[in-house]
């Protein structure tokens, strides 16, 4: 396996819009996207069918970038998985029991051991229920209390690093009693909450939108985020499309990335 040589890294994360299913055509032109993003480790939300992963790895080699695939098999149709380039380490892949709620068709966070250079952390993937009413609110508080208490335990038993990131389907402002549960006791730094330019992630129709996507780090020992990276990766302008026709023919959500250092490590 390649080290690497640079300096930095890109992490980023995408919901692919798999609800009803990824065509062949779609995925064609969400690895046109992938390959314009190019970055060392890709979350992907909403795979579906699950394999579509290795579907967008096929077409990702033969743009020349070489992407290695980890996914876990769940009983929600809409699966969470990442790309990673050759150099990256991965151990560990596992589900987070009960992040569910024990919901067949609601997915539990995703976490992998993960290692890029000197920066090894901990990734957590999640993809939250969706939906603005009283009780999809409740079920995502559910959810986050199980997912912060795990944060909580890790970050009493180590220093290490963790990413936490996906579709919060939270929106920074609104959804307070989510960020507060997700986070445990101030423990994580959300920073697609105020260290971004950008306050859109989520494609609606007519225009509108929201910041639904989220990307967070563990406080006080993530030094190695490149304060001022994180961005939503305007991915609809970067393949000279229109937002409208992004959001029917790729995806209605837009990446987030935000950039590392590598060539330390502070745990």
């Amino acid at each position: 396996m390649a080290a690497f040589t640079q300096s930095t890294a890109k992490i980023a994360c995408w919901n692919l819009a798999g609800y009803h299913g990824l065509t062949d055509d779609r995925l064609d032109r969400q690895a046109e996207g992938l390959g314009l993003l190019d970055a060392e480790v890709v979350v992907l939300v909403e795979i579906n069918p699950e394999s579509a992963l290795q579907y967008l790895r096929q077409r990702l080699l033969k743009k020349g970038i070489d992407y290695h695939a980890s996914i876990i098999p769940q009983t929600s149709r809409l699966k969470i998985g990442f790309l990673y380039k050759d150099g990256v380490v991965v151990d560990n892949p596992r589900l987070l029991d009960g992040s569910d709620l024990g919901v067949s068709d609601k997915r539990k966070a995703y976490i992998a051991n993960v290692t890029i250079g000197k920066f090894d952390f901990q990734l957590i993937a999640v993809h939250l229920k969706s939906g603005r009413g009283k009780a999809e609110q409740q079920f995502r508080d559910d959810q986050c209390k199980i997912i912060g208490a795990y944060i909580t335990r890790q970050r009493a038993a180590s220093r290490e690093d963790i990413l936490l990131l996906g579709d919060f389907n939270m929106i920074p402002g609104q959804d307070v009693s989510n960020f507060h549960h997700l986070g445990g006791d101030d423990l994580m730094d959300f920073i697609s909450s105020w260290d971004s330019q950008d306050g859109i992630s989520h494609i609606l129709p007519k225009g509108r939108a929201n910041l639904l996507d989220g990307f967070a780090i563990s406080r006080n020992f993530s030094t190695e985020y490149i304060r001022g990276s994180l961005r939503v990766f305007p991915m609809h302008w970067a393949m000279d499309i229109g937002r409208e026709a992004f959001r029917a023919d790729v995806s209605d959500h837009l990446p987030f990335v935000a950039s590392f250092r590598i060539d330390r490590s502070r745990d």
